[in-house]
């Protein structure tokens, strides 16, 4: 409640009263939601969580809100488990440093306190979306959650691109939205119940009616049971921006950097994977729905590899990123089973999705840095800034060696521990994700090279990398980075609450690392020094370059199947028939009624002698009818 709080305080009255303290307001009342969430993580994991060496689901708050029959009501609650736990702390600590970072950053805005009550509304979200008791509730906070990203992405309503990107990002989340709502509503119609825990104990128990009804009851040929996981899935594919529905995130870079900080580290986009492990007892049961988490999972990651090494927008190729790092967390929990050694994936998608909170968004508020000192995204204005941005630089190119997969930075932790779950159950998964992580620690270093290396700066050395509110959060952020892969993450979140214990195979280790290390030295080879290479390479590289810039042209078939076809061969007719048929009809009849009132009119005169003539007339015609004709 403290985030909505601070959103109607700061939404109200902010621009009138508060002016420059909306942010200070801001910050401190997210300074108190992350102590409490420490709290929270110390009093579930070290003190009440734990029952027979198993992690409990804990209730601490739930009251029926909407009550349809005595089995069935809409509960708004509070769940505290493993990962509503771990996210709690995500979400608090990467929005307390944005929200610190955006102070300088945002300063002089003229909707600064508008900013900070979009950013309350967007915590206030998230939080509500990741303790959510029950599957509707998680619905009303996963909108909430698509509202606030629409109002951050197009902060800038005055630029024509930023009002596009807003609109896209909420239409594209809306259709897979559908998806999601339609899924639930199976869902909860066959276990009778739309609270979490319940859902999943009747679901998963193979005696149960509600298990024998969903299981025995299909839709072209594909049971209930997999329809409704696939359709959820759906909803999460769309909110993490997976393949084929991902156009919307590249655009969403038309907001404050400060907020591609949040939205794409550890808060919106990881929304679609918290969805999958919260239902993960029952995508367990579905070995069909698994491999289409995990395909789709993996080719996202690919894809948006491949994409990112053609861009030139530093916020794009983080974007691309983003993409592909999802991808690895819900490839992994596809390749994942439930409890024991069989739910490494589980465990290894939840440890990649921690510490990809704080080196993504240690990355993107790097880019905030840096664009805020050269005022441009692309790269060609960029090159020869480690000596204007000391502190930048070296949390930069930490964050790069994590997200690369380097030892013993924190991503190389999480990502050797999916790739090992891929290893152990399908090897053409893990192929491509050893692949993609030779292509991530590639783009990331043409990024780091180009921007800090490459060529001598033009940028006036009397700018500054910033404040010192813009310095702390990326030096905390570095620390996290380099410190979180050290967390025995197996023994606090798992699938079935039991700890499992991992280690480090330093011989599985030596392939992944040995093509991080050799991509990270072809990088240097191409941007650390301007030269021809990279041109010529893209040359010889042809169609497939061109094809990758454009991004595969995924954006121009949804042009041309929403403009060419929907909007053409829907929408005109659709149109035409409204506007000839349905509104000529009702025309027709307005005229016709038109013309009997005009013909009809002169009866009704409010003259007595006319009516009396009328009234005799009558009186003549039946005396006439009776008399002669009726026989």
């Amino acid at each position: 409640m403290l985030p909505m709080a601070s959103f109607v305080l700061v939404g109200l009255f902010g621009r009138k009263y508060f002016k420059n303290l909306a942010g200070v307001i801001g910050t401190i009342v997210l300074l108190a939601i992350t102590v409490l969430s420490f709290i929270t993580v110390y009093q579930y994991f070290f003190v009440d969580g734990k029952v027979n060496d198993v992690y409990q689901s804990i209730i601490p708050e739930q009251y029926s809100w909407l009550q349809f029959s005595p089995n069935l009501s809409i509960d708004i609650g509070i769940v505290l488990d493993p990962i509503s736990v771990m996210m709690l702390l995500i979400v608090s600590f990467v929005s307390l440093m944005v929200h610190v970072f955006s102070l300088s950053y945002m300063k002089g805005e003229e909707r600064f306190s508008t900013y900070y009550a979009f950013l309350s509304l967007f915590t206030f979200s998230m939080l509500g979306l990741v303790v959510s008791t029950n599957i509707f509730q998680i619905y009303i906070f996963w909108e909430l959650v698509g509202i606030s990203s629409y109002l951050l992405i197009g902060f800038y309503y005055d630029r024509p691109s930023a009002v596009a990107a807003s609109k896209k990002a909420f239409i594209v989340t809306r259709f897979a939205d559908l998806g999601f709502l339609i899924g639930i509503l199976i869902l909860a119609f066959n276990a009778g119940t739309l609270d979490f825990h319940t859902l999943i104990e009747r679901l998963t128990n193979t005696q149960s009616s509600q298990f024998i009804s969903i299981t025995t009851s299909s839709f072209l040929g594909i049971s209930m049971l997999t329809w409704a996981l696939i359709l959820v899935f759906v909803g999460g594919a769309g909110k993490s921006a997976m393949f084929p529905l991902q156009v919307w995130l590249p655009d969403a870079m038309e907001g404050p950097t400060p907020v591609s900080a949040l939205i794409h580290a550890a808060t919106m986009v990881v929304a679609g994977v918290y969805l999958v492990a919260r239902l993960f007892p029952l995508y367990s049961l579905d070995a069909i729905v698994l491999n289409i988490v995990s395909y789709v999972g993996a080719i996202s990651a690919l894809l948006a590899a491949i994409i990112a090494c053609t861009q030139t927008d530093i916020k794009r190729v983080l974007a691309y990123s983003t993409i592909s790092q999802i991808g690895y967390m819900m490839f992994a929990l596809g390749v994942s089973r439930y409890g024991g050694e069989q739910g490494l994936g589980y465990m290894a998608s939840m440890f990649h999705l921690f510490t990809h909170a704080f080196f993504k968004s240690l990355l993107f508020l790097c880019a905030g840095a840096i664009i805020h000192l050269v005022h441009s995204n692309e790269m060609k204005d960029m090159g020869g800034l480690k000596k204007l941005m000391p502190v930048t630089h070296v949390v930069f190119l930490i964050a790069c060696l994590a997200i690369a997969g380097i030892p013993p930075f924190s991503g190389f932790f999480s990502k050797e521990e999916i790739l090992t779950a891929a290893y152990n159950s399908n090897k053409f998964i893990y192929a491509m994700g050893v692949f993609t992580s030779m292509l991530t620690a590639f783009y990331m270093f043409r990024l780091y090279f180009r921007i800090f290396h490459n060529k001598d700066s033009h940028v006036e050395a009397d700018h500054s990398e910033g404040s010192l509110s813009m310095k702390i959060p990326l030096v905390i952020l570095a620390i996290c980075t380099l410190a979180s892969g050290f967390v025995p993450f197996g023994s606090f979140v798992t699938s079935d609450g039991i700890s499992l214990t991992t280690h480090v195979d330093i011989v599985f280790s030596i392939l992944p690392v040995t093509l991080s290390v050799a991509a990270i030295l072809f990088a240097a080879k191409l941007y650390y020094m301007q030269n021809e290479l990279p041109g010529r390479i893209a040359s010889s590289l042809g169609t497939f370059y061109h094809a990758a810039y454009k991004k595969f042209y995924i954006d121009e078939v949804y042009l041309f199947i929403t403009k060419k076809i929907i909007f053409n061969l829907v929408g005109k007719p659709a149109a035409w028939i409204d506007r000839h048929i349905v509104d000529g009809f009702m025309n027709l009849l307005a005229s016709i009624t038109a013309k009997i009132s005009e013909m009809i009119k002169g009866l009704q005169t409010g003259k007595v002698q006319n009516y009396a003539l009328y009234f005799f007339g009558g009186i003549v015609g039946l005396a006439v009818l009776f008399i002669y004709l009726w026989k």
